[in-house]
């Protein structure tokens, strides 16, 4: 383990150097990139320095038992010698999981898209419901969320909503809630007080940059048109409205949540720069799949990960057959010992695949 983490910290001190040359430092593109990676090892590093330093004090005090005649020396260094095998299994199973290449997009923002599935109204305000909890959650740990487009439900809630979460790691936790959520009560327009079986569909996408993504303005078709729905004097009598087409790949995404034109089109590049690179970044998906038996974070769209079922008080994620009976608090955004327990699974995943 030593000769790779000396590997790694060479890789670290060269990284280092080059962030200093000069030609770097004017090239933001380059810099930019070397950047990212320098920062990425520093907890690497970190632990490397420490495990070394453990390392270092296992040798001198196997040293002192077998070389000194103190008895009472001899003891402590027997003592010592003991918590520090102890803390060297569990710092290697540490650096071990370290090791393991994380998913290159983890740290970055996200964009998140709730939408509205089977069940009519009662989807619409499921997925209101799953925004709500969204927001809180993301409330809880400090990051900023930023509306793009909404759609509202005619009874309420959503048809469509998509929103960027900007902060530190943050699509290296959403990504869990990529899929369908099932949710299983009464509909407030249900008479009989049936239970009904709805769903919403989440797509989390990491938010890609314009490093990330190369689009060419004669690629692009832009088109400009009066928005409609709720809005003021601006609806149907200003051009805010932005249709954007990606000609090579066909994607077409239509922003008029703002009053701005401007504002509209540097959320449609975004949400259109983040679909093209959703593109490439599934094949890696995929290939991972064929790797693992298992994919906790598929991005699959189509797969049931969640059911909600409010009679029971009952939330389970059909993934790792985890189940909480907190249903309300889990709305009102209590959501992290449930992504704590996916990030456990997959760990455990990828430490399984490492040693195969």
């Amino acid at each position: 383990m030593l000769d790779k983490l000396d590997a790694i910290y060479q890789r670290f001190l060269d990284l280092e150097k080059q962030m200093a040359r000069p030609d770097v430092m004017s090239d933001m593109k380059s810099f930019v990139k070397l950047n990212k990676d320098y920062k990425e090892l520093q907890p690497i590093i970190a632990a490397y320095k420490d495990y070394k330093t453990l390392m270092n004090g296992i040798d001198t005090a196997r040293t002192i038992l077998s070389d000194e005649k103190d008895a009472e020396l001899r003891e402590f260094a027997r003592e010592e010698l003991d918590s520090m095998l102890e803390k060297q299994e569990k710092m290697e199973e540490d650096i071990r999981l370290m090791l393991i290449p994380a998913d290159p997009q983890d740290g970055k923002n996200a964009v998140v898209e709730i939408r509205a599935g089977t069940g009519g109204d009662e989807a619409s305000l499921f997925a209101g419901d799953l925004y709500r909890m969204y927001t809180r959650y993301c409330e809880t740990k400090g990051w900023k969320i930023d509306p793009v487009s909404v759609a509202e439900g005619t009874v309420g809630g959503f048809k469509e909503v998509i929103f960027e979460v900007k902060g530190e790691g943050v699509y290296g936790l959403m990504k869990y809630e990529s899929g369908v959520h099932r949710v299983q009560r009464v509909p407030a327009t249900e008479t009989q007080g049936r239970v009904h079986t709805s769903a919403a569909t989440v797509a989390v996408l990491p938010e890609a940059d314009e490093f990330d993504v190369d689009i060419k303005p004669n690629d692009i078709r832009k088109d400009t048109y009066c928005s409609s729905g709720p809005g003021g004097q601006s609806v149907n009598t200003t051009y805010s409205a932005v249709r954007l087409t990606h000609i090579p790949t066909g994607i077409v995404v239509a922003i008029q949540d703002e009053k701005s034109q401007l504002k509209n089109l540097e959320k449609a590049m975004t949400v259109l720069r983040t679909r093209i690179f959703e593109m490439e970044y599934q094949k890696y998906l995929d290939e991972i799949s064929k790797k693992r038996k298992t994919m906790v974070s598929s991005g699959d769209r189509s797969a049931k990960i969640r059911t909600y079922n409010y009679p029971q008080s009952r939330v389970t994620d059909h993934r790792i057959n985890m189940t909480v009976y907190n249903l309300p608090v889990f709305m009102d955004g209590d959501i992290q010992e449930m992504i704590n327990q996916l990030q456990l699974a997959e760990n455990a995943e990828r430490l399984k695949e490492a040693v195969e």
